[in-house]
């Protein structure tokens, strides 16, 4: 039996059925569940690394509207939709959050990136980032990861393959805290950036603490849920964040990017997490501090 046939006569399939069944007559919040619904039924019969384009084609079929814009993928919704306990985070096409969103409107309007001849590295690459910043001719694009199917090169943070002054600029969303030891990540990439080049870094914050938390006893991912607020984080960075970075031979500028939009823009393009953990999406730019 073919894997599609199967699917249509699973225990699986009918129960999907009947919760969607379920949510006309009882008045559920249908676009959302079947969002959730369908998500899973994709991850049962795509590859990795195409199930965000099959998602991309399929999901905004259930937010069709204008209340929102995604600046990622310049899209009009009826709504974004919920992720890790956030009721109106991520876009339904490209799947970009809140932080994505800030982002590219800061690179967008404050950078050249859209406009200059540069090669760019972009570690452990968010699809909807990558999609934006792979079509524009004037990048030498390269992203890199681990084990992603998202990413072009293989490769370890911690040990790049690439030879020093590569790139003129490397992004680096959301990475330092997986990573077993971030300093020497930063040794990397201040190594491969050219004199001239920059970093740009997006990290989550604790406001309330002075100082990063890290080293302790703990192992589980419950453990590391509790003392560093997600399963996959191996610290909890304080606000010396940008002076950590400092450390390793960069001068930082802290941008608080939203700052530039009125509240109509922050509601309607997404741009503030509503969270009360990380709840600031700051953009550190780091520059080879010689170069300074």
């Amino acid at each position: 039996m073919s894997r599609c046939r199967w699917w249509f006569a699973s225990p699986r399939y009918n129960r999907w059925v009947g919760n969607v069944e379920s949510e006309r007559v009882t008045g559920a919040s249908i676009p959302d569940n079947r969002s959730s619904l369908a998500r899973r039924a994709v991850r049962s019969f795509v590859p990795g690394k195409f199930r965000p384009a099959v998602v991309s084609l399929v999901r905004p079929l259930l937010y069709r509207g204008n209340a929102v814009h995604c600046a990622c993928c310049d899209g009009d919704f009826s709504r974004f939709i919920p992720h890790q306990g956030r009721p109106y985070a991520k876009c339904p096409r490209c799947g970009a959050l809140e932080r994505h969103r800030l982002l590219v409107s800061y690179l967008r309007e404050r950078t050249d990136l859209f406009a200059g001849r540069l090669k760019v590295l972009h570690v452990a690459p968010e699809w909807c980032l990558q999609l934006e910043l792979r079509r524009l001719s004037n990048l030498d694009y390269v992203s890199a990861d681990l084990d992603s199917p998202l990413a072009t090169d293989h490769v370890d943070l911690l040990d790049l393959p690439y030879s020093a002054g590569s790139f003129d600029v490397v992004i680096c969303n959301h990475v330092l805290e997986h990573v077993d030891n971030d300093r020497r990540a930063l040794d990397e990439i201040r190594r491969v950036l050219r004199a001239d080049g920059r970093a740009i870094i997006m990290s989550p914050i604790d406001p309330a603490s002075p100082s990063t938390v890290e080293g302790l006893d703990v192992h589980t991912p419950e453990e590391r849920r509790r003392v560093y607020w997600q399963r996959d984080h191996l610290r909890r960075y304080g606000r010396d964040f940008a002076d950590r970075v400092a450390s390793r031979g960069f001068s930082v500028d802290t941008i608080r990017y939203i700052d530039q939009f009125d509240a109509t823009q922050v509601q309607r393009q997404g741009l503030r997490r509503e969270s009360a953990l990380f709840s600031d999406d700051d953009i550190f730019i780091c520059h080879c501090a010689t170069a300074a």
